[in-house]
């Protein structure tokens, strides 16, 4: 069965001295996700873009030359003379001039805040590039021995198409600045002849255009999607060094505070004994009149109040010292071979005059025989005295404590305080479980405790193995159970026989 452990805040710290914390890391998030919006227009995208634009351009700087030299040598061998040469030259040239500038814009600062005259520049360079394909476009071949040289043209113009698409796509409009002017060259060209060739390859033509001019802009919205991806990536990972970072500083302050609360309570124990023990033994001394009677009873009165109070505020301080050092992993087990049953005999023993005082009955049902438990015996004490403690406060007059001991179903031993009090609100249990938290029960009743009772329970089977469970329903009852695992039951030897006993002994 699961152990029940409070939930509440008091275990979280929290910087009341800082509420706008939240706030600026919410407004910190916003303006990151509007950074990060993938939208046109956005300066940061855009910069980048141009920048993967001209690294694009510089790599593939030599493909489209390296195709207009194999065209060129193809017109040569078909018979085609200067024309093929002259733009050939005018083609080599205007993409060498595009490569100069994408060298340029490649070498800029990236904070360069004037995209706009970068992005005109690149554009305008496109253009000039796409005059020799225009020019390409015009180009005729009466003399050379070339069936269905339109074709042909409209095949190179495709490819161009195609290769200025997958490298120029980091740039919108690129492609379209390229080869509108040829495209509509070579519609004007094949409308004046108007084959059915030639219609066919027009019609081709001014299809592919917006088609590759689509698949570019797939292309581009995939590049910004990448750079998206990628600056989120960097906020996210910027968002976790500050968290990071404020998470040590909390951890660091929150060991201060712990070291802090320590070093109080070691101080503070001391300071608050002292004086305490003067209190309660002089007190004593007063209200048994051991060095003379007092006159006025109402004095003896008072000195009986004030051993109360100050062993009150004794078991208080002890309450408070025993769960710091639980809590801090400082608290020792003086663990040795124990009887489960005579200790929780002894401890009803113990209650039984404070039970009397208010006619309750406190009904014992143990096993009768149980091996011994390996454990602390003043942990297993305070546990039973805690929870026998709390069921004589929380009963009625005139009620029943039922005190059971047993195995468990796994093989292990149990401690059992029912009482048939008023009960706990389902709500209320893990506030009961937590440090000082008390139930609406306990807050009404006369005989209010510290509430750290049952969390030094907790801890104490939490550092047997064992587990803790509370059970209530109002008007019916709470019934309190402390487990200790199967591991701490020591098994017993057989028992000698007295024969064999004798005969070993005579031998040695």
């Amino acid at each position: 069965m699961p152990l029940i452990r409070s939930h509440t805040a008091d275990k979280f710290i929290v910087d009341r001295r800082k509420p706008h914390r939240n706030s600026d890391v919410a407004r910190a998030v916003r303006k990151t996700r509007d950074r990060l919006s993938q939208q046109p227009g956005n300066l940061a995208f855009d910069r980048e873009l141009l920048k993967l634009h001209a690294r694009a351009m510089v790599s593939s700087a030599t493909a489209i030359p390296l195709l207009v030299l194999v065209i060129a040598a193809a017109g040569l061998f078909a018979g085609m003379q200067g024309s093929i040469l002259i733009w050939a030259l005018i083609t080599v040239t205007c993409y060498a001039g595009l490569t100069l500038v994408a060298q340029r814009a490649d070498r800029i600062d990236s904070a360069e805040p004037n995209i706009a005259r970068i992005r005109t520049g690149f554009l305008f360079s496109h253009f000039i590039s796409g005059l020799g394909w225009a020019y390409f476009a015009a180009l005729d071949c009466a003399g050379c021995q070339v069936e269905q040289f339109p074709v042909i043209k409209a095949v190179v113009l495709l490819l161009a198409m195609a290769a200025t698409a997958l490298i120029a796509s980091s740039l919108r409009g690129a492609l379209v600045v390229t080869f509108a002017l040829p495209v509509a060259v070579y519609t004007l060209i094949g409308v004046s002849a108007w084959t059915a060739v030639e219609a066919v390859m027009v019609g081709l033509l001014v299809l592919a255009l917006p088609f590759f001019s689509y698949i570019a802009g797939h292309l581009n919205r995939s590049s910004l999607m990448l750079l998206s991806f990628r600056s989120e990536k960097d906020g996210l990972i910027a968002e976790l060094e500050t968290a990071k970072s404020m998470s040590d500083e909390a951890r660091r302050r929150a060991e201060e505070a712990n070291l802090a609360k320590s070093r109080f309570l070691a101080s503070m124990s001391h300071e608050l004994r002292t004086p305490l023990n003067a209190i309660l033994g002089f007190s004593e001394v007063m209200g048994n009149e051991v060095l003379g009677p007092m006159n006025n009873g109402t004095y003896r009165d008072y000195a009986k109040d004030i051993h109360e109070s100050g062993q009150h505020l004794l078991d208080l301080i002890n309450e408070i010292l025993d769960l710091s050092r639980i809590e801090a992993g400082r608290y020792q087990l003086n663990e040795e071979p124990l009887n489960i049953l005579q200790i929780v005999e002894e401890c009803c023993h113990l209650m039984e005059l404070k039970a009397r005082h208010k006619d309750i009955r406190v009904v014992q049902q143990f096993e009768s025989v149980l091996p011994r438990l390996f454990g602390d015996e003043r942990a297993v004490r305070q546990i039973t005295l805690n929870l026998l403690s709390n069921a004589v406060k929380f009963t009625s007059t005139g009620g029943e404590i039922l005190v059971r001991v047993g195995w468990t179903a796994g093989g292990g031993q149990y401690i059992s305080i029912k009482d048939n009090g008023p009960g706990i609100p389902a709500e209320e249990i893990p506030v009961v479980l937590s440090a000082f938290g008390q139930g609406s029960i306990a807050i009404k009743s006369a005989e209010q405790g510290t509430g750290l009772g049952l969390p030094i329970v907790q801890g104490l089977l939490a550092m047997h193995g064992g587990e803790f469970e509370l059970h209530s329903k109002m008007r019916e009852g709470t019934e309190a159970i402390a487990i200790f695992p199967a591991t701490r039951v020591m098994e017993e030897l057989p028992a000698i026989p007295t024969a064999k006993l004798a005969a070993g002994i005579r031998r040695r």
